[in-house]
């Protein structure tokens, strides 16, 4: 059976009142990154923050300080969030053209510090299902046509793997659309996000997975995939994935708020489904020898 990867989605948008156990300071990213790494996390994904206020804050010199104080010590694939666009998560302005939206994603590409950049192949509405009974509440996640060619763009100057999250199943299709019409582009990795507590996509049910599964096979065969999601608990699926050749993301991003699992506990748990359903987590060196064959089939 082909060794499952698991990333570690260490902290999110949400800010602390949210999700009290995420790490915000770039000290406290690195060093949960390196004990998610330990645990058997492959990839890691990372937010970073205004220390001021507590919100994201997208600037590459943030990133690159995390990025190198992880890589330091360990050789897992990291990399980080895009603008949330839309939301009052983030502490970011809108973006006035769409090459803004990746211009911390370049630069970092530029200096060879990721492998793997967010291209977020759609718009969602983002609303809690406890929410739904207050006016006022919710948000656009937009994500552009345009913006989306401009983050693919970015991965094919620099031959980082775009990573679509498929907040929708529509998604794929127009993810696998955009992809096919940006020539030197990596194979994207398409995360499928499952929810119970937001109101979008599909909640975390083999059914659903079987589904998303049917449509990337048409849509982008052969291309690899994971379960993921936000306001989530993703085990249920751990198993399914690993019998279908598939991967899993967890961490306090991922994880429903108030989670009183820290992203080591997440990643020792998913390990430990993996092992249970056959499988066996892969080494980032093992990931990237399966990302560059996944480029070589496409080719």
């Amino acid at each position: 059976m082909p060794k499952t990867w698991i990333e570690a989605a260490l902290n999110g948008p949400w800010g602390r009142e949210r999700q009290p156990g995420m790490p915000v300071a770039v000290e406290e990213i690195v060093a949960d990154g390196l004990a998610a790494a330990e645990s058997g996390a492959a990839i890691l994904h990372l937010h970073a923050y205004d220390p001021a206020t507590g919100r994201q804050r997208d600037d590459w010199e943030t990133y690159a300080r995390i990025i190198e104080g992880i890589r330091a010590r360990s050789d897992a694939l990291v990399y980080p969030t895009i603008p949330l666009a839309g939301s009052d998560y983030a502490d970011k302005p809108g973006e006035p053209v769409p090459e803004a939206r990746f211009a911390h994603t370049e630069e970092l590409a530029q200096r060879g510090l990721i492998e793997v950049a967010v291209v977020d192949p759609g718009s969602v509405d983002f609303l809690r299902f406890d929410e739904a009974d207050r006016p006022g509440t919710g948000f656009v996640y937009r994500n552009t046509p345009a913006e989306v060619r401009a983050g693919l763009q970015v991965c094919a100057r620099h031959r980082v793997r775009p990573g679509f999250a498929i907040y929708e199943p529509g998604f794929t299709r127009l993810g696998a659309a955009l992809a096919r019409a940006a020539p030197g582009a990596p194979t994207p990795l398409y995360r499928f996000m499952f929810s119970d507590e937001f109101a979008w996509g599909f909640p975390p049910r083999a059914p659903y997975l079987k589904a998303h599964l049917a449509l990337l096979a048409e849509a982008a065969p052969g291309a690899p995939w994971m379960v993921a999601g936000l306001g989530v608990d993703i085990r249920s699926l751990i198993g399914a994935a690993v019998a279908q050749g598939g991967h899993v993301r967890v961490g306090l991003e991922d994880a429903p708020w108030g989670s009183q699992m820290s992203n080591r506990e997440w990643v020792e748990e998913a390990a430990r489904a993996v092992r249970a359903a056959g499988g066996d987590p892969a080494t980032p060196a093992e990931v990237r020898m399966a990302l560059a064959a996944c480029d070589a089939g496409a080719a």
